[in-house]
């Protein structure tokens, strides 16, 4: 399975339509994962002409987006690996620790808040914040995540550098 998590898209103000290199992306995938901070659900019905999509809601998303089925948080078994998904994780001084008393049976956790995108590994949970695609703050490059997941397991992560 072929996963594409996005987060922080922030539309109208960066996302005015999806960006031909993250549609790039998207061609193909199984499943759309976005992590919050949409800003308008357009963006998600947008992002599911490619496949299906799972959102959560972040600090700038309205009820708009709860309506169009945001949550707080979620989880989810996609090919026997189970996912969970929040906005904002917190502090970085912390995080795996708090990530795995708030998901304890979680294999995956996906974030964003922070645009910072980073795959790690901490006591046998990966946590994976895919950046943003389209508000890059002070990285050098936007960005996006895939993930290929395979008969219960994370078969590979990656950054994907989409600006």
């Amino acid at each position: 399975m072929r996963v594409v998590v996005l987060s922080d898209t922030h539309a109208p103000r960066f996302w005015k339509g999806c960006p031909p290199r993250v549609a790039a992306v998207l061609d193909g995938c199984d499943l759309v994962l976005h992590a919050g901070d949409v800003c308008t659900p357009d963006v998600l019905d947008e992002l599911a002409r490619w496949a299906p999509v799972h959102a959560v809601r972040g600090n700038n998303d309205g009820e708009d987006v709860a309506a169009w089925g945001a949550p707080e948080t979620l989880e989810l078994d996609l090919d026997g690996v189970r996912v969970a998904m929040i906005h904002d994780s917190g502090p970085r001084t912390g995080r795996p620790a708090r990530l795995r008393r708030r998901f304890p049976d979680a294999d995956l956790v996906v974030f964003g808040h922070s645009h910072i995108p980073m795959d790690e590994t901490h006591d046998g949970q990966r946590i994976v914040n895919p950046g943003s695609p389209t508000d890059k703050r002070r990285q050098p490059h936007g960005t996006l995540a895939t993930l290929t997941l395979d008969r219960g397991r994370v078969a590979g992560v990656e950054i994907v550098e989409v600006t």
